[in-house]
């Protein structure tokens, strides 16, 4: 008779496997407070999460990592590139950022991304000599340090590397920028010869973003009313995730590997900062692209099993905006990482919540309002526009969750995450007389006044945050 310890441990193991195979997840750190290393951990093994995408080799990371079996990919920034052009530097780096951590119970390092979306048509060519060196002297610095067959540098590149020519804009076209393809094809031979992986971004939520004309159902897995006939092959598609994949795909055969593996590095759907980025919309889109994903599918081009990575894991609301305020909420965990929506990370379609981040540490129940009794508001757009160019108010944005406050509210929100961000300095709420701290909570419906983590992270000072927030006071003080 099986005994009944060993029942519940079979349990127990079915319950960590809870998610789709190969899904991974993005696990950004651009926060003014940041949840400890362990604790984000914690929530991956929580949710049975078995893959992660870094942005950084940072050690407290690394550390929380070990001998968790957790896949990881580990990054180089864009601004270090040139320095891997030297191949000494890229031994260095390999040696103290990957072979440190290469030993029974350290970290499972999986990937080497060298760099992000490099080829961003709005960096201007900035990384386009470095790129490929880099990539080469981190895989054959990898190579020489006896890890090369397990561990395979990347480029995750944005879907902007490729393109379908003007008058045959359906994915059988696909080809490499024009612009670029000798670099591309360059890049996929070397990966090719090292067995690496072509990593891209996807986000078919950047086809609604500015675009009121895309048809919007397309953008999601549920079905649409009319489909898009890809003219070379006959393919119908049904949503832009497939079209882009496989334009890729058609890119990859046009060079001659149109067999490669995929890696998509980047998938999600944000919500908050634009009219379309909302919890309602993620909802609806994982909740299609995850059963896609559970059942291999794949593509019509690429059909079967797809690696995938989820952007993001938190939201981060210190990142750069300039693509658009949505950028501060990719996240399926808020900022303090407690789940958004209900989700299954399995694919079976049964919904509910993820665990969240356990023992998180706040500050005080104390808010920054705006003073009621203050008297002279000709420094008001001013102030709001300080406190929004220091901390984040992209919620404030047309279409936002708190886009219906009124003049106060806005006032009062703005005053708010400066003082969060400022770990509730009580010189934080001042703004000339016209804020004042409260400990009642000023949350408006929808609306959600924060209350900042507690976290060793230092506050953000002006002299050390460049200008990341467009002028709000058009909006603010209608």
């Amino acid at each position: 008779m099986v005994s009944s310890w060993f029942l519940r441990w079979l349990l127990l193991l079915g319950l960590l496997d809870t998610c789709v195979y190969g899904l991974g997840v993005n696990w950004g750190t651009q926060a003014t407070h940041k949840l400890p290393p362990k604790t984000v951990v914690q929530m991956l093994k929580d949710n049975g999460i078995k893959k992660v995408k870094l942005f950084d080799t940072e050690a407290s990371t690394m550390r929380a990592l070990a001998g968790t079996g957790i896949e990881v990919m580990v990054a180089i920034p864009n601004d270090q590139l040139l320095a891997m052009n030297d191949y000494k530097r890229a031994k260095d780096f390999v040696k103290s950022n990957i072979s440190i951590y290469n030993f029974n119970g350290g970290v499972n390092i999986k990937y080497v991304a060298v760099g992000n979306e490099p080829f961003l048509t709005s960096y201007n060519g900035s990384f386009i000599n470095t790129t490929f060196p880099a990539l080469q002297n981190i895989q054959n610095a990898l190579n020489e340090a006896g890890v090369g067959d397990s561990i395979k540098a990347t480029v995750p590149l944005n879907a902007d590397v490729y393109n379908s020519p003007t008058g045959q804009s359906y994915p059988s076209a696909g080809r490499f920028r024009s612009d670029i393809n000798d670099l591309m094809t360059q890049i996929v031979q070397f990966l090719n010869k090292n067995n690496a992986p072509f990593t891209v971004n996807i986000y078919p939520f950047l086809s609604l973003y500015g675009n009121d004309n895309f048809p919007i159902d397309y953008a999601f897995f549920d079905g649409v009313s009319q489909t898009v006939v890809d003219v070379g092959s006959g393919i119908q598609y049904t949503n832009v995730f497939d079209a882009n994949f496989d334009t890729l795909v058609s890119a990859l055969k046009a060079v001659g590997f149109g067999d490669m593996t995929v890696i998509v590095g980047e998938v999600g759907w944000p919500t908050d900062g634009d009219k379309s980025a909302t919890v309602d919309y993620a909802y609806r889109f994982y909740n299609g692209l995850l059963p896609r994903l559970a059942s291999n599918r794949g593509t019509p081009l690429r059909p079967g099993f797809i690696e995938v990575y989820l952007f993001g894991l938190l939201d981060e609301d210190a990142k750069s905006i300039a693509p658009g305020n949505f950028e501060r909420h990719w996240g399926i965990f808020k900022y303090d990482g407690q789940p958004k929506f209900a989700l299954d990370l399995s694919g079976q379609g049964q919904n509910k919540l993820l665990i969240g981040a356990q023992n998180v540490q706040y500050l005080p129940s104390k808010w920054c309002t705006f003073n009621p009794n203050a008297q002279d508001l000709s420094k008001l757009a001013d102030n709001i526009d300080y406190a929004c160019t220091f901390s984040d108010c992209t919620a404030l944005g047309y279409g936002s969750s708190c886009n219906g406050l009124d003049a106060n509210g806005n006032a009062s929100y703005a005053f708010n995450m400066y003082f969060q961000v400022q770990n509730q300095d009580p010189m934080a709420c001042d703004f000339q007389g016209l804020a004042t701290v409260t400990n009642v909570n000023i949350s408006q419906g929808k609306c959600n006044f924060i209350i900042q983590i507690a976290s060793s992270s230092s506050p953000v000072h002006p002299s050390l945050v460049g200008f990341a927030f467009v002028t709000v006071l058009t909006f603010l003080l209608l």
